[in-house]
């Protein structure tokens, strides 16, 4: 069962993004585990998911369920523009075990009520019985996914188990804590305020480079949530004003993890004066090995 502090994962890859970096997933679930995590995210936003070819993201789901053995359940996002794609992404991540599969609208066309519950419901049926989650992020889709769509989905999927949310300020993250709904906190700013609302964890995407900043974050009590909040909003302001993947890799390379800065065109790589501003802050700020 998903609860906890679990990884927005990067995905390894190398040749300038264009292919999987396999060599590199068995190193990086390992810390990703010795961090204290509670599970990992595949192939969602900070994964580049979208970005990738569908075969290479059903590899890549495979090499991190490989990867994770018994150590950590691995839900895997399978959101595509279209849905048959989804549906065909769907259906792999359970067919080899993924613990949850995740879906965000389609981005590009605003699709209505009638074609948005439409779409989640194939591909819920595509993956049941495994536990089916719609990741909400309208900064990414172009819109949000209507409560009565949810509510809707939860009437016709029996596998509809929750969300991820990464929507903010909190009045628009609020909206989605419908009782009876495993729902997970994206954005770290507000991890200690879904918590004290009912939210069953965090899927964090500073949690794929710092994965022991947000297992403290997400186990710690009211009080310490609220005092490391403000600390990871700083080294998450550092982190978006590089190329966010391509930073993240890159602060892995420097903590020990055998990984290129290697992303998905039209995404980019830090330039040489942006690696080493980061990698100067890095010396100052970077917290201690995850292992």
């Amino acid at each position: 069962m998903l609860r906890g502090a679990i990884a927005a994962a990067v995905t390894p890859l190398r040749d300038a993004g264009e292919a999987l970096d396999e060599g590199g997933f068995g190193p990086y679930v390992d810390f990703l585990a010795s961090g204290g995590l509670d599970g990992v995210l595949a192939l969602g936003t900070t994964g580049e998911g979208f970005l990738l070819p569908v075969e290479q993201r059903m590899r890549a789901a495979e090499l991190f369920l490989e990867a994770a053995a018994e150590r950590l359940p691995v839900a895997v996002h399978v959101g595509a523009q279209s849905t048959w794609d989804t549906v065909e992404l769907a259906a792999h991540a359970a067919d080899i075990g993924a613990a949850g599969v995740a879906v965000m609208g389609p981005p590009y066309f605003r699709l209505d009520e009638a074609e948005l519950l439409a779409h989640f419901a194939a591909a819920a049926r595509a993956c049941a019985p495994t536990p089916f989650y719609v990741y909400e992020f309208a900064a990414r889709s172009g819109y949000s996914v209507p409560v009565e769509v949810l509510e809707r989905l939860r009437d016709t999927a029996p596998n509809f188990r929750g969300m991820k949310v990464s929507d903010t300020p909190w009045d628009r993250f609020a909206q989605y804590l419908i009782e009876g709904m495993d729902v997970f906190v994206g954005p770290e700013s507000l991890i200690a305020q879904g918590r004290s609302a009912g939210a069953v964890g965090a899927v964090s995407a500073l949690a794929s480079a710092f994965p022991e900043l947000i297992a403290a974050e997400v186990h710690a009590s009211e009080t310490l949530q609220q005092t490391v909040a403000r600390d990871l909003g700083g080294v998450r302001s550092v982190l978006e004003r590089f190329p966010f993947q391509s930073a993240l890799k890159t602060v892995l390379a420097r903590r020990g993890v055998p990984i290129n800065p290697d992303v998905r065109r039209p995404l980019r790589t830090l330039s040489e004066a942006e690696r080493a501003e980061l990698e100067t802050w890095l010396e100052s700020s970077l917290p201690a090995p995850a292992r």
